[in-house]
């Protein structure tokens, strides 16, 4: 094999499972975080829904999920959905090791049974979690069943929180007018997406190192043909680098390049030929509009009419915002859109769920629980997008209003998840709906005091240099203790104007959000709206 050559221990794009090997993407973990918090409190007993095409690594946050659960978590894990209504039911029995003997092929028994178990789990403090794989391929009949395992509750919670892992097709499916009851139980969705170009050389830098390479053998070009060629699907990256690694060592080549990548590619993936018809197509299609715009020239030329009166265009409306109509709808009727966007937001942080009401939350008290805090103001979204961090936006259309949570930014373009929907729309329309209002919630150090101004000292003021210094490159610990003077003073109103807050060199609330910004943990703004 090629490990000696490349001085590997070990094949790293290997696309068996290994826990050794996985690479969260800023996706990844906001997923992963949407599922554990779905699972302690943020679901409500719904739905939880998470997407995602082939190889973008659903599997892998299901084992990392399976791993990070909590310890009063019970779990029915359901591999194979292809299962009629009865036997999805004598599975998830199964995974809770209840005992069905003789109660078999009747629903109403299994139901039953069920609904003791989870009776006797919320009486002793045990949360009960369905997780289904593959769920696009459960039937409509099994998918009605699962919603009918909802109804299973005390007067006031749920008894069974359920997780729908699966491809594209289960939205589309979930759209289906049979199954509109299930879809409107879903109070929490994620769409997992490939990764970008940045993440995609990240990853294989990453596999390469766990593997033990000193160095990474492709090139510049060559990682961005393995993108280019992958599509950032991770286990189409792993496929192809895999016969990249075997192909450089065939040929003794040491440094993988742009056309070994290719070649590599065109060994391993289906649909070559569309890959070059992607490639190449835009000059073959311009070659044959430059003939048939010759050929039309020509007969135009023999054949043209005796001129006429040029006729006068009439203005022609244009076509509705269907993107600002769809988000005013969202708004008057999506019922718990504040929950929603206030869990979707508390998950990305991993706030642990066992330690917060999300209703309470929800007023932006000051200080959420130990280390997060939560500010209430307004601003203008350039300000908001210098943050970096998702926020939550207050939408207002005429006696209604809903929280939505500002998941990306682009130069036109917004990206919003309310009511557990996304919703892409042009900057000037969010003007339409939102007049500034925002809530954002921030990780601090619990030390840390609220407000903080020249003349002050001690671990607070430390900490405000230290973050500082990611800034600026100035110092973050001058010896002696640590005290708020003149020139750090001067060093917070730069900041403050850099964030467009009001520049009093006082580090209050907002200037606070502003430092904790500076740091690159935790999680941030996506830059492309798609």
């Amino acid at each position: 094999m090629y490990f000696e050559f490349f001085g590997l221990k070990e094949a790293p794009f290997s696309i068996t499972p290994d826990p050794r090997y996985v690479f969260l993407s800023e996706r990844h973990r906001d997923a992963l975080a949407h599922l554990l918090y779905g699972i302690g409190k943020g679901g409500s007993g719904g739905f939880v829904q998470l997407t995602g095409e082939v190889g973008t690594g659903k599997t892998t946050l299901c084992r990392l999920l399976l791993e990070q659960l909590p310890e009063h978590t019970r779990v029915a894990l359901v591999l194979n959905p292809k299962l009629s209504p009865v036997e999805l039911l004598e599975t998830i029995c199964e995974e809770l090791k209840l005992d069905i003997a003789g109660k078999k092929s009747s629903l109403k028994a299994l139901v039953d049974t069920l609904n003791i178990y989870l009776l006797d789990a919320y009486a002793q403090g045990l949360r009960v979690v369905l997780i289904v794989d593959e769920a696009q391929e459960l039937s409509t009949e099994a998918l009605e069943q699962v919603r009918l395992l909802t109804n299973l509750e005390t007067p006031t919670q749920k008894l069974l929180q359920i997780i729908l892992l699966g491809q594209p097709e289960l939205r589309d499916k979930l759209h289906r007018p049979e199954l509109r009851q299930l879809a409107q139980r879903i109070t929490a969705r994620y769409h997992l997406m490939p990764l970008d170009r940045g993440e995609t050389e990240a990853y294989v830098r990453h596999r390469l190192a766990v593997a033990g390479a000193a160095r990474s053998p492709f090139s510049r070009l060559g990682l961005r043909a393995l993108y280019r060629r992958s599509g950032g699907v991770p286990r189409v990256v792993n496929v192809i680098a895999d016969r990249a690694l075997m192909a450089g060592f065939a040929r003794e080549q040491d440094a993988l390049g742009e056309r070994l990548v290719d070649r590599a590619a065109d060994e391993t993936l289906p649909g070559t030929a569309r890959y070059w018809m992607h490639r190449y197509g835009r000059w073959l299609a311009a070659a044959a509009l430059l003939v048939l715009a010759a050929g039309a020239a020509s007969w135009h030329w023999l054949h043209r009419a005796p001129p006429v009166a040029e006729a006068v265009a009439k203005p022609v409306a244009p076509p509705p915002d269907i993107a600002l109509e769809s988000l005013r709808k969202a708004i008057a009727h999506t019922p718990d859109a504040d929950l929603t966007a206030w869990t979707q937001l508390l998950g990305r942080w991993q706030v642990d769920a066992a330690q917060v009401n999300v209703r309470d939350a929800a007023h932006c008290p000051g200080t959420i629980v130990a280390g997060f805090d939560c500010l209430r103001g307004t601003g203008t979204l350039e300000q908001l997008a210098r943050f970096d961090r998702p926020l939550i936006l207050t939408l207002r259309d005429g006696d209604a209003h809903a929280d939505a949570l500002l998941q990306a930014v682009d130069p036109q373009h917004v990206k919003l998840a309310i009511g557990g929907q996304t919703r892409m729309l042009k900057k000037s329309d969010l003007a339409d709906v939102w007049n500034g209002e925002f809530s954002a919630v921030w990780g601090l150090p619990p030390e840390i005091p609220l407000t903080l101004h020249q003349g002050d000292a001690g671990p607070g003021v430390a900490w405000i240099k230290a973050q500082l210094a990611r800034m600026d490159g100035g110092k973050a610990d001058d010896a002696g203790p640590a005290y708020f003077d003149a020139m750090l003073e001067q060093r917070v109103r730069k900041l403050q104007t850099a964030y467009g807050i009001k520049p009093d060199g006082i580090v209050g609330p907002e200037t606070l959000f502003a430092l904790s910004a500076l740091d690159g943990s935790g999680p941030h703004l996506y830059r492309k709206v798609e």
